[in-house]
């Protein structure tokens, strides 16, 4: 079996030895064994061990909780490579679109191309917010959310970027119809703005891949009490949020 002392470790990982001294004292990589010369010595399984903690370290999870999830009975290695193999390759699609909409956006500035607005915005929401959003739905709305979420991930996953960006101009003109329609001083209740919150809600089914049946829509009007949303809507006219809440809500009520 080949070993490695601490420094031929620290040197092949690119860490310090100082790092692989902590992560023995806090129980997080113990050395396969020590010598008689007293130094640590690291076999391979010690070294796929380091893999997964540096992994982890990666994606921004607390060394305490890598230890956790490693000494958990259920923890798989294979298992893991491959979810975290999935989140980095979804990683990694996010910063190759917000690298195109930067270079879009440079292009635009310099008068080389034309931008639109909702382009501005492709692939920069991150993750981790996104991540936020998901664990307050199933919080919020219970279990039976989690397979909705997946449902629209897979459906979003397919939408080229040339789809997303048509989406998002699309929901935009709704978003400010609704708004010109508050500054104007129409109730959210008014029937005149049926066909607009209709539109909404069948932008809403297409980003879901599956019908918003009005029960769901009054459901997503609640989610959109959370604060982000809230800071979202009020930042294209304020007031917007709780017009927008209760024009869902009013719409599905008349649905019966």
């Amino acid at each position: 079996m080949k070993t490695y002392t601490v420094q031929q470790l620290a040197r092949l990982a690119g860490i310090s030895v100082r790092t692989l001294h902590h992560y023995d004292e806090i129980g997080l990589l113990k050395p396969a064994f020590t010598g008689e010369n007293r130094y640590r010595y690291y076999g391979e399984d010690e070294l796929l061990r380091l893999q997964q903690i540096l992994i982890h370290r990666e994606l921004d999870i607390p060394l305490a909780e890598i230890r956790a999830i490693l000494d958990a009975p259920d923890f798989h290695q294979l298992d893991s490579l491959r979810r975290q193999r999935e989140r980095i390759e979804r990683e990694a699609r996010r910063y190759a679109a917000m690298v195109r909409t930067i270079d879009r956006t440079i292009a635009h500035l310099q008068g080389k191309r034309e931008m639109k607005d909702a382009e501005l915005y492709s692939g920069i929401v991150s993750s981790q917010k996104q991540a936020e959003y998901e664990a307050w739905l199933i919080d919020r709305f219970g279990p039976d959310m989690e397979g909705h979420i997946q449902e629209s991930r897979r459906v979003m996953t397919g939408t080229s970027e040339e789809q997303m960006a048509a989406m998002m101009a699309a929901l935009k003109e709704i978003e400010d119809g609704l708004a010109e329609a508050l500054r104007r001083g129409v109730p959210p209740q008014a029937m005149v703005l049926e066909p607009m919150i209709e539109r909404h809600r069948r932008w809403v089914a297409a980003s879901w891949g599956r019908e918003c049946l009005p029960r769901a829509y009054a459901g997503l009007a609640d989610m959109y009490e959370h604060p982000d949303f809230r800071e979202r809507y009020e930042a294209i006219e304020p007031g917007f949020a709780d017009y927008l809440i209760a024009a869902m809500k009013a719409w599905a009520a008349r649905q019966g």
